[in-house]
């Protein structure tokens, strides 16, 4: 027989998860120790790259305060 709603969205639910886990089996482990060393080294190599470092150049901030003008 047919399938009610629920049980339609239930298989249809199954079916999503069990693609997402496919996807997931796919993909490169590494442990936390080997991510964080990765991370840091990247850290490293772009520091000069790093406007939260090196800060920003008020001229080409595009955040910088703008200047006011006050009527007396």
């Amino acid at each position: 027989g047919a399938l009610k709603l629920p049980a339609v969205n239930n298989v249809l639910q199954a079916r999503r998860a069990v693609e997402q886990l496919r996807l997931e089996t796919e993909l490169q482990r590494i442990k936390v120790s080997a991510a964080g060393a990765q991370l840091v080294q990247y850290c490293q190599e772009h520091r000069r790259a790093d406007p939260l470092l090196t800060g920003i150049n008020a001229s080409s901030n595009p955040f910088r305060d703008k200047k006011t003008c006050v009527l007396l």
